[in-house]
């Protein structure tokens, strides 16, 4: 039985260095894409554009687009996923400035709560128009997306269990993903109207309705 003959030293390295820099290239003709769909509902206030206007606005060529997505559906979700990632860390920043557990996630919930609702002066129609719609047509890929704010309402619960602020017994996983839900779901289907029978949700109401599920008494 012959041996196989490994590759010279200097071959596997020139493939490697030829690897890197294609998947740079790659990544970096991604990042228009992204930037100048960003862009455009950033203008637009929605998600109302087109793929050609996508590629036009990054100066690259309809073929390229079509290498790094499938269409505008895949453009969004990228777009999405990487909000809600710069949303958790924007969260874990404002979190980190409370020292009392209970006070990091007051403001962690308050904050996701202001982050997720309907405002039209923010722009924010990646939260508010595609994420509900994204919810029932692509629950796996939602489920993906939320992995960053689901290790980050995890972790406070586990710091605050292990504090004793939490009810004894909880699932810190599973009352983080609840805790976050409803946040979400609270922000995203609040109306803005204000009149004699009807008052927006703030913030706080929405915190201590959450608290009441998880606090200890």
């Amino acid at each position: 039985m012959t041996t196989p003959i490994e590759e010279p030293a200097w071959k596997q390295r020139a493939v490697e260095r030829s690897l890197k820099t294609a998947k740079l290239r790659a990544e970096q003709r991604v990042q228009r894409f992204l930037d100048a769909a960003q862009a455009i509902i950033t203008e637009k206030g929605s998600t109302d554009f087109t793929v050609q206007q996508v590629v036009d606005r990054s100066k690259q060529s309809l073929r390229s687009f079509y290498l790094q997505f499938d269409g505008k559906h895949e453009l969004l979700l990228a777009l999405f996923e990487d909000a809600l990632g710069r949303a958790a860390d924007q969260i874990r920043a404002a979190a980190d400035g409370q020292s009392d557990p209970l006070d990091q996630l007051r403001v962690a919930v308050e904050l996701l709560y202001e982050l997720s609702r309907p405002d039209p002066s923010a722009a924010r129609p990646l939260f508010t128009d595609f994420a509900p719609q994204l919810l029932i047509s692509h629950p796996v890929e939602v489920k993906t997306a939320h992995a960053p704010l689901l290790a980050l309402f995890t972790e406070l619960m586990e710091k605050a269990a292990a504090e004793g602020k939490l009810r004894s017994g909880v699932n810190t996983r599973r009352i983080g993903a609840m805790t976050m839900q409803t946040v979400m779901f609270i922000a995203q289907s609040s109306s803005s109207a204000d009149d004699a029978t009807t008052k927006p949700i703030g913030a706080e109401e929405v915190w201590d309705f959450c608290s009441q599920g998880f606090a200890a008494r």
